[in-house]
């Protein structure tokens, strides 16, 4: 069985071949001396698995294709559903659909959705209730659902790993079973998390053929989730598009996550409320990290353009330090700042190296991450100061 896009077995680690591959009538490459070695040099300089031939064909006509997609007349579904539509992305996903004219409604554990949300209904429910949800679906009638809602802190994942299966694989299920009974015809964005990709080689750009090898809990549900996902597009035909997504941050987030808790401890030392210490865990790892404002312009373009029955990974296709994010962070403060490491700061497991190829979602869609990361830290960092 064939998932077009990702990594897919029972034991979640087999990496699986892309559909899609040109066959015989596809155009060959172009002849150059010794073809073989410049082939070579070509995937290495854009991360690109040796057996890909998709991507290779695409970025051989990346200029026909460009125009192609600016051709199109494309129309995003009138009314759209976000499951956690009250959390940290969802905000800004809505608040992107709604920009273009979308009636956003939304669903979560809350009773109201966020001060100031450009939601046009919204119903408290839980995605872990399929029976409920679909009464929500029969009602509202969304032409796409962008599914949300989740655990999406691995450093939690290792305190309540349960209560992470529950609401990430369950919740999957609950929203991909009430798609099934009362929106069949509905497109459903399923984001995933990059994580589940796991340890990489230094220098190695992940692709959505790649096998996952989770490290923790929170990875490992998202793997499981992505499978379901797949599964339920090629059993039940449902129209799904997978994202794999990779580390953002912006103005908003929870300070559980790296970026926005150094932003808040900066902004505390500013105040003269706590030591002019920057407490960090492990900085010794590499990270795709993207604006959450880009990464909701992905979702949107996905929703447009997104092929059914594919996974894109979602990221900046470049990686940083975390030692030189935390630097950065640190030279933006009005105080001076030490950075000290924490050790219960450090994740139990950590992945070393986590950095995406952004080919596929660039080639199909037309989008790339725009927003550089020294603007995200400054919003986050004004935004920390402005909420004390």
């Amino acid at each position: 069985m064939d998932h077009s896009s990702g990594a897919r077995s029972p034991a979640v680690a087999h990496a699986r071949e892309d559909r899609g591959a040109p066959g015989p009538g596809a155009p060959a490459p172009e002849r150059r001396a010794d073809p073989a070695r410049r082939q070579q040099q070509v995937r290495r300089r854009h991360g690109l698995a040796a057996d890909d031939p998709l991507r290779a064909h695409a970025r051989r006509h990346a200029g026909a294709l460009a125009r192609a997609l600016s051709a199109l007349q494309i129309v995003v579904p009138a009314r759209i559903l976000i499951t956690g539509a009250g959390g940290f992305v969802g905000a800004y996903v809505a608040r992107a659909l709604a920009a273009r004219g979308v009636e956003v409604l939304g669903i979560g554990p809350e009773d109201a959705p966020p001060a100031g949300s450009p939601m046009a209904a919204w119903r408290r429910g839980d995605v872990c209730r399929p029976d409920d949800l679909a009464g929500v679906l029969a009602a509202l009638r969304p032409g796409a659902i962008v599914h949300l809602a989740g655990q999406s802190s691995a450093a939690r994942s290792f305190e309540d790993p349960v209560g992470t299966f529950r609401v990430n694989v369950v919740g999957t299920w609950g929203v991909l079973e009430a798609v099934r009974r009362a929106a069949p015809a509905a497109r459903v964005l399923v984001v995933g998390s990059g994580e589940a990709y796991g340890p990489r080689p230094v220098g190695v750009r992940v692709t959505e053929s790649d096998a996952f090898r989770p490290v923790s809990p929170y990875a490992l549900s998202k793997a499981i989730a992505d499978e379901l996902a797949a599964l339920y597009g090629e059993v039940h035909g449902l129209d799904v598009v997978r994202t794999r997504s990779f580390a953002h941050a912006g103005p908003g987030q929870a300070p559980r996550f790296a970026l926005p808790s150094w932003a808040a401890q900066i902004a505390s030392a500013e105040r003269g409320s706590a030591e002019p210490l920057l407490r960090v865990g492990n900085l010794d790892v590499i990270r795709d990290l993207t604006d959450v404002r880009d990464v909701a312009e992905a979702y949107v373009s996905l929703l447009e353009r997104g092929r059914r029955g594919v996974a894109y990974n979602v990221g900046r296709g470049e990686g940083v330090r975390l030692a030189d994010v935390a630097a950065r962070l640190a030279a933006l403060a009005r105080v001076p700042v030490r950075v000290v490491v924490d050790s219960a700061r450090v994740r139990p497991a950590d992945v070393p190296h986590l950095v995406a190829d952004v080919s596929r979602i660039a080639m199909e869609t037309g989008w790339r991450a725009s927003i550089e990361l020294d603007v995200t830290l400054t919003d986050l960092l004004d935004g920390a100061r402005g909420s004390s």
